[in-house]
């Protein structure tokens, strides 16, 4: 890896730092990874990045990248071997709205029901059943195909599964006898794949003054 590689600020556990770090594999993009810890935030970050979140990339020339679906933009505009920006079943404008349904309404009721303490009055039921409602479109969705756009892999699943994964993990007894059994056979076959593995090792949390994590790892998917 070069010296000039970008740096990506990134939290292992993070939906959105997940979908940044797929669409670096998948593009075939080399970065410096530096893994955060959320409660003791390197100065760096916030001083290129002062909303404080992941994942922030920086390029050689300064730049900052800090929303997770621009660096997935960015990474994928210098490569797109597989084609994630152009899926054969589905046009760019139909899959956007997709992902931002997902970062809109689906994240709203997703944060009320999984971090419902958080919030005033939140009622995690009523909020998994708003959130089940983008689960019903996904799974009509996969019904005919093995992807959310199509047969092959794109950066609407990329961008998605992430969350999807963090839905079903804030309480796992209800979700294997759903009907939603589309949408299970997709998230599953999506956390035992080498695309997903290969972003998800434990890595150790960066300090100031040490080397940087070369990331992709040497799998490849």
């Amino acid at each position: 890896m070069t010296d000039n590689a970008p740096i990506l600020y990134s939290f292992r556990r993070c939906p959105y730092a997940m979908r940044a770090r797929l669409a670096v594999v998948a593009s075939g993009q080399n970065v410096k990874l530096r893994e955060v810890v959320l409660r003791d935030k390197p100065a760096h970050m916030l001083e290129i990045s002062p909303k404080g979140t992941v994942p922030v990339l920086m390029l050689d020339d300064g730049t900052v990248i800090d929303e997770s679906r621009d660096i997935m933009n960015w990474a994928l505009s210098q490569s797109d071997p597989d084609c994630w920006l152009t899926p054969t079943g589905t046009s760019s404008e139909e899959m956007n709205s997709l992902v931002d349904r997902c970062d809109g309404d689906f994240k709203y009721h997703l944060d009320r029901y999984k971090y419902h303490t958080r919030y005033e009055n939140a009622d995690p039921m009523a909020h998994r059943m708003e959130a089940e409602k983008f689960l019903e479109t996904l799974d009509a969705r996969l019904t005919d195909r093995p992807y959310l756009c199509g047969s092959t892999f794109s950066f609407a699943d990329a961008a998605i599964a992430p969350f999807i994964r963090q839905f079903v993990n804030a309480s796992q007894s209800w979700f294997p006898s759903s009907k939603y059994t589309n949408v299970q056979r997709w998230l599953a076959d999506f956390l035992d794949s080498p695309r997903f593995k290969s972003i998800m090792p434990k890595f150790p949390q960066w300090h100031e003054g040490e080397s940087e994590i070369d990331f992709p790892l040497s799998l490849k998917v």
